[in-house]
């Protein structure tokens, strides 16, 4: 489906306000910036890889955009590593993907990436899927891929939904702006359910939520398997980072 022919794309600002990092001890590992070359995109594009203790195989795993923000200002990779270490959920893969470019890091890409860029998701299915599951122990199956955004990114993520469903079961939004995509809710409510497992959460301050509770309620009316959240706050991390271990644990949680 070439559905970003059709769209008329917005260039937005970026995501305000960061955490500075406490910069924890790992149980397991977050490897340093790896360069992968996409001939989809026709540039480089860089990513991190958390890896959960111990040897493992058939692992799921969690790909993250706009993962710098994510490593920085959530320092989601702790949170993973705290709850794998408790026991509170399964080991995981997380693949924390730059939208910078990774030669010029003032070059922000989001806004040609996120908003239902066919390139971007078969960069996705074709290039990274694939050169992480040749790379890590992880399990080759749709079942156990998940993608998690913000903002943009979680917009990025609904899109996923829209055309990437035979290659992601789940789906992640934080705070979704879906505004750039006009007819969003309408493609969802269109689109025959499929087998998806999905996180929404918005915040009520100013957050997108009028938009987040429509899309809840679409979802909500075709019984999708989804985990809803709101939070009392605004379009900041004081918003999304409270909120990652119920990411975390909506995918990953043990029985």
């Amino acid at each position: 489906m070439q559905i970003s022919n059709r769209l008329s794309l917005l260039a937005l600002a970026g995501v305000p306000f960061l955490f500075a990092s406490s910069s924890a001890a790992l149980q397991g590992t977050l490897g340093p910036n790896q360069i992968i070359s996409s001939q989809e995109l026709g540039y480089d594009l860089q990513y991190r890889v958390y890896s959960p203790p111990g040897k493992h195989a058939d692992l799921p795993v969690l790909y993250v955009t706009d993962g710098q923000w994510y490593i920085e200002a959530g320092e989601f990779h702790e949170v993973l590593d705290e709850l794998i270490e408790e026991g509170t959920i399964e080991p995981v893969v997380a693949v924390f993907v730059d939208n910078r470019d990774p030669h010029d890091l003032e070059n922000n890409r989001r806004n040609s990436q996120f908003f239902c860029n066919d390139s971007y998701i078969e960069f996705y299915m074709n290039e990274l899927v694939p050169h992480i599951e040749a790379s890590y122990p992880v399990a080759r199956d749709r079942e156990a891929r998940t993608i998690l955004g913000l903002s943009f990114g979680g917009l990025n993520s609904a899109c996923f939904g829209l055309l990437a469903h035979e290659t992601f079961r789940g789906i992640a939004m934080q705070s979704p702006a879906l505004h750039p995509i006009p007819d969003m809710h309408q493609l969802w409510s269109r689109m025959p359910k499929k087998d998806l497992h999905i996180f929404l959460s918005t915040g009520t301050r100013r957050d997108n939520e009028s938009s987040s509770r429509e899309l809840q309620r679409i979802l909500d009316d075709k019984g999708y398997d989804m985990k809803y959240l709101e939070v009392d706050a605004g379009h900041t991390w004081k918003n999304w980072k409270p909120l990652l271990d119920d990411v975390a644990k909506t995918f990953y949680e043990r029985d």
